[in-house]
């Protein structure tokens, strides 16, 4: 039998964790904590002070997410089990209303839950749900190469605990925090964190902090060929991974603790085209240049790259689209009115890849020379790389107000245009300078160029990634 003065620790534990509308994935289930892979979901709830674990197969745990106009609603289903006999049902529907803002590229939403039913069966109990008030917003900034999003929600839910013999006792759960997340081409993460405070009917306190985080990323790796008379030595191969680590640190009447527990989903294997660039063998950059070309982001089909003559401005736009995977919108051959927009006067509408061009340019990437030419033979200075990159990247906002200078020795040659690509990109360790000196209008070679965008790429993959997730949960208290 379930204890009277135990009872009052009864509760429903760790009710939080914001899950951004955008994302119909759900890796993040519901509002508890709890961590999932392609097989099972885990949580944890305290029952008696202490913790108890619940877990379901992926067939118990159902999420929908519709969206309509400017209305998205997410539904979750879930049914789970303890190892002692205790079983517990939950169904949570939340309503967002979404208000986009074209012209800066940014998005809010704010919701409310509109369901929410709960029962927790354990022993002589029952534990019911009888309240629940949720507000909860977020905004969504969508540059080129990622959406960064950031919000916060504060909740309070009322749980009337029903024992057999008709007593009835409330656990009230007070609630508040915040959430980040990143979404690009090469991977993802969502951090939330939210602290909570148990009020029992004796008058006693208890607090919890949850901490929760999902990633995913592809990474680049390199596989020798097993035979050595092949046709090739090795190749590249993207390997997607994904998982989920979660954390409950807990001062309650009855104890306190921690409890960390993780998920891994089945890594996902790709193969890459091989290379077999002939002007390279001995050449400092032949990694970097191989690996692009095995993505695709760059597409020569001469078996020589001319890694010292100068990139393009064309080409390294056109390189940087394909690196961030802009979605490009190619045109229905069968459809009569199927002109490709004129951007610039000075670039052919028949040129290969002249999407990607077209999408850098709606998407604030690129600009003219003029506003009516790109110049897109022209050989591409490194202030011109810089000002692209942080532009993709969306981070001309983290340079200091103008009027600034730099550090490097010649600050004064940099153009006004580039000044805040310079300083961010030197910031995220990108590009850097040689000698204290930046050298802005020197030209940059298709070597150098690819690696500079080898670096972009591995900000992306790796940086992004450790921020959101490595220097939130371990750095942040």
């Amino acid at each position: 039998m379930l204890k009277r003065q135990s009872s009052l620790f009864l509760l429903m534990a760790f009710l939080f964790v914001l899950v951004s509308p955008s994302k119909s994935s759900a890796e993040i289930v519901d509002l508890t904590g709890g961590i999932k892979n392609e097989y099972t979901y885990e949580e944890y709830i305290f029952i008696l002070g202490q913790p108890m674990k619940f877990t379901a197969m992926n067939k118990d745990v159902k999420v929908t997410v519709s969206e309509k106009k400017n209305k998205i609603t997410e539904t979750y289903k879930i049914k789970m089990k303890s190892t002692n006999g205790a079983t517990l049902d939950r169904t949570v529907t939340y309503e967002y209303d979404v208000n986009n803002y074209d012209a800066i590229g940014q998005s809010t939403a704010t919701g409310k839950v509109t369901k929410y039913t709960e029962k927790i069966k354990y022993q002589d109990a029952t534990i019911e749900l009888k309240d629940y008030q949720m507000s909860k917003s977020y905004v969504t900034d969508k540059r080129p190469a990622s959406d960064y999003s950031s919000g916060n929600a504060v909740i309070r839910k009322t749980y009337d605990i029903k024992y057999a013999d008709g007593q009835i006792q409330t656990v009230v759960v007070s609630g508040s925090g915040q959430d980040a997340s990143y979404e690009n081409f090469w991977g993802a993460a969502e951090t939330q964190i939210m602290e909570y405070v148990f009020d029992y009917p004796d008058g006693t306190v208890g607090t919890v902090t949850s901490r929760v985080n999902y990633t995913k990323s592809r990474t680049l790796n390199y596989e020798e060929n097993l035979a050595s008379l092949a046709s090739f030595n090795g190749g590249y191969a993207v390997n997607s991974d994904a998982d989920t680590i979660s954390e409950y640190v807990y001062e309650l009447p009855k104890g306190s603790g921690k409890i960390e527990f993780n998920s891994e989903y089945m890594p996902k294997v790709e193969r890459l085209i091989v290379p077999k660039f002939r002007d390279l063998s001995a050449h400092w950059a032949k990694p970097g240049i191989e690996k692009l070309y095995s993505l695709g982001i760059f597409d020569d089909q001469s078996n020589f790259f001319s890694p010292n003559i100068a990139m393009k401005r064309y080409d390294f736009a056109v390189a940087v689209g394909k690196a961030i995977d802009l979605r490009v919108e190619v045109g229905n051959t069968k459809k009569k009115n199927n002109t490709k927009p004129t951007i610039f006067k000075d670039v052919k509408r028949t040129r290969a890849n002249y999407e990607y061009l077209v999408a850098a340019y709606n998407k604030g990437v690129i600009k003219g020379v003029t506003a009516e030419k790109f110049n897109p033979e022209g050989n591409l200075t490194r202030e011109q790389a810089a000002t692209i990159i942080i532009r993709a990247l969306g981070l001309e906002g983290k340079a200091p107000d103008p009027g600034y200078s730099t550090s490097y020795k010649d600050d004064s040659k940099i153009s006004n245009y580039a000044r805040d690509g310079v300083h961010v990109i030197t910031q995220l360790g990108i590009m850097s300078g040689s000698g204290g000196y930046f050298k802005p209008h020197d030209t940059l070679t298709r070597a150098q160029a690819a690696a500079i965008i080898e670096r972009f790429l591995q900000y992306l993959e790796n940086d992004l990634k450790q921020n959101y997730r490595d220097d939130i949960l371990f750095f942040e208290y």
